[in-house]
């Protein structure tokens, strides 16, 4: 059988981005102060999710700033 998505974990201390084409992604941040992912401010144990639409989506940017993220990506 075909392998059909990809799937990326892991935490982030540095900027990142959500590959261009991504199905379906998760972002929370669970350090202990705020970060940004595509220019809004997540604070800590916040999460936000991208979830599958039927076509990929655009890259997302996301900075921890001095926290943690935990991603999930799916491609």
């Amino acid at each position: 059988m075909e392998v059909l998505a990809k799937i990326n974990e892991q935490d982030f201390t540095e900027e990142g981005t959500f590959q261009t084409g991504f199905l379906m992604g998760s972002i929370k941040n669970v350090g202990a102060t705020e970060a940004l992912v595509n220019g809004v401010v997540l604070e800590s144990g916040e999460a936000k999710g991208y979830p599958f639409v039927g076509k990929g989506y655009e890259s997302i940017s996301f900075d921890p700033m001095n926290s943690t993220l935990r991603v999930l990506e799916i491609l």
